[in-house]
């Protein structure tokens, strides 16, 4: 008997889901088999942190290691291989070599590493040691007037000497663990919903920080987009006049404590302003707590020390352009319409840039080279963006935002906002994925609950609406974008090789990063070949953004 009409096509849509469903499982397996089987990540993390190490922003290697992703992305076949430059930035630095020794009243090598855009020293240097500590303080104004006094007390008083500035105190034993996963309950808390909070519509000299820590970073979370980044800059300009000050006083150099002992060598990253156009840092080192309280001590009960150095460091004397790199995997049905994953490739100096972020950069290029190597159905193009400057102030993802979507501070917005669905970042270190972070976006739940319920069986179950901060993600989920990162196990991060000189290939977890290759190029094979885009919590209207 011939069906009817409604039978006919009740059979008809069912057959389709069926057959997408099946496609879907298909592409799944296929996924988890050239990520787990064929696996690559580990290949692009050695080259990362071996072969090109350490890759400040706007620096030789950071150059040198773009030009090998590229190269190695072509022979992959993927397409639109190229550089966007943007800037200018500020110098160029580059690490020469470095050495430092208390040389009395006994002899000690110091374990040590330089601050960024630290000056090179005028060759072999030895001068005695002036404990001259800095001010501390969370609230930026009052930290601004402990400094301008501190600047009138030292004033003519620091001319040929290596100035102790940190305040090292009595160690207490940590009872942390060293690495760490999470733990059902710790996913659980993760997940749980955040307390609500009112949107801050203050002025930047209204701004007060609470003094414990969680308070703090919820106080920040409320402030407006557009004022957390002029915090930082206001931060930034105050840093160019610590270093400015120490230079023009005629310092030999300046030695900071470690502020998280007894892990590994962790400094505050830059000794003063990258700007050509500012003065830059005298040689500014961070040594290890053990080392520097001793130090701190000898000279607080009157004995002399006396400590020798060299500094060589090769640096622009002009503003320099970086780049961020972009590669693609053009779409079959609606080319113009964009999928983003991305991964800041910069790093500090003082190690390797392993976990932070070669990991992060390692797997979003292995999640180009396995869709690119299953030849998967892609209805929308897929593209990578590895940026540069993240870890100055998310200058390369915020710049590509500003240039190709929108501008935050004119709330203008460009033609291919409207074609960028979504844009997936990582970058806390080598921890498996666990899983996202929402940004707040309750509409986008049940779309991630469903593309990951495949890996609940390794460890992917949390979907939290707390928003997370510090990645490139914010740079699209400031304009509207749906951007996201992943909620990663800790491991040995936070306490061991986060900015710090034990950031290396030793301490990435190689299942780890496979897991994370596979769930995201499982992601993006989902939302490139959803019929609708992902929802978004901004409305734009009349080509604009809403005032932020």
């Amino acid at each position: 008997m011939r069906p009817s009409v409604p039978f006919v096509a009740v059979f008809s849509l069912g057959f389709v889901l069926h057959a997408q469903d099946d496609r879907g499982l298909t592409a799944l397996h296929q996924i988890k088999v050239e990520a787990f089987d064929n696996s690559k990540v580990m290949d692009h993390l050695q080259a990362l942190a071996d072969r090109y190490g350490p890759r400040l922003t706007a620096s030789a290697e950071w150059e040198e290691a773009a030009q090998w992703a590229m190269q190695t992305m072509r022979s992959w076949g993927l397409s639109n291989v190229h550089e966007e430059r943007w800037g200018p930035f500020g110098r160029s630095w580059s690490l020469e070599s470095c050495n430092l020794d208390m040389v009395s009243p006994r002899y000690s090598h110091l374990v040590a590493y330089p601050m960024a855009w630290s000056s090179s020293s005028n060759g072999v240097e030895t001068g005695e040691l002036l404990y001259a500590p800095m001010p501390v303080d969370r609230d930026y104004e009052k930290f601004k007037a402990g400094w301008n006094k501190y600047k009138s007390q030292w004033h003519g008083k620091l001319k040929g000497k290596i100035v102790l500035v940190g305040n090292a105190q009595k160690w207490t034993p940590s009872t942390q663990a060293v690495f760490r996963r999470y733990t059902a309950e710790d996913l659980a808390g993760i997940a749980n919903a955040p307390a609500p909070v009112v949107q801050r519509r203050i002025t930047i000299d209204k701004v007060k920080f609470p003094e414990n820590d969680e308070e703090a970073n919820n106080y920040f979370l409320s402030l407006p987009n557009a004022l957390r980044y002029e915090l930082s800059d206001r931060s930034r300009a105050l840093l160019a006049d610590i270093g400015a000050f120490f230079k023009n006083e005629g310092v030999i150099a300046v030695l900071k404590d470690d502020q998280r002992a007894h892990d590994g060598l962790v400094f505050g990253e830059a000794a003063g302003s990258y700007k050509a156009n500012d003065v830059m840092a005298a040689p500014t080192f961070v040594v290890t707590e053990e080392q520097y309280s001793r130090m701190q001590r000898l000279v607080e009960k009157k004995e002399p020390v006396t400590v020798r150095l060299e500094l060589r460091a090769k640096y622009s004397d002009r503003d320099v352009e970086p780049a961020n790199i972009i590669a693609e995997i053009p779409g079959q049905k609606t080319p113009d319409e964009v999928v983003m994953v991305g991964a800041h490739f910069d790093s500090w100096h003082m190690a390797t840039g392993a976990t932070d972020n070669g990991a992060g950069s390692a797997v979003m290029m292995e999640v180009m080279r396995i869709l690119k190597t299953l030849h998967l159905s892609l209805d929308r193009t897929v593209r990578i963006g590895l940026w540069s400057g993240e870890e100055q102030g998310h200058f390369g993802s915020r710049e590509y935002v500003k240039q190709h979507f929108a501008d935050m501070k004119t709330g203008e917005v460009r033609a291919e906002y409207a074609k960028l669905d979504a844009y997936l970042n990582l970058d806390n270190g080598s921890g498996k994925i666990r899983g996202v972070y929402l940004e707040g976006n309750d509409t986008v739940r049940p779309l991630f609950e469903k593309w990951l319920a495949p890996f609940r069986d390794m460890g992917v179950t949390a979907f939290s609406l707390k928003r997370t901060f510090g990645t490139d993600h914010q740079s699209f989920d400031d304009v509207g974008i749906p951007g996201f990162q992943f909620i990663q196990d800790p491991l040995d991060y936070g306490s061991i090789t986060h900015h710090s000189d034990m950031d290396t290939y030793s301490h990435a977890v190689q299942e780890d990063l496979m897991q994370a290759s596979a769930v995201i190029a499982t992601l993006v094979y989902d939302i490139a070949g959803r019929d609708e885009m992902v929802p978004r919590k901004i409305i734009v209207q009349n080509g604009k953004l809403p005032s932020p």
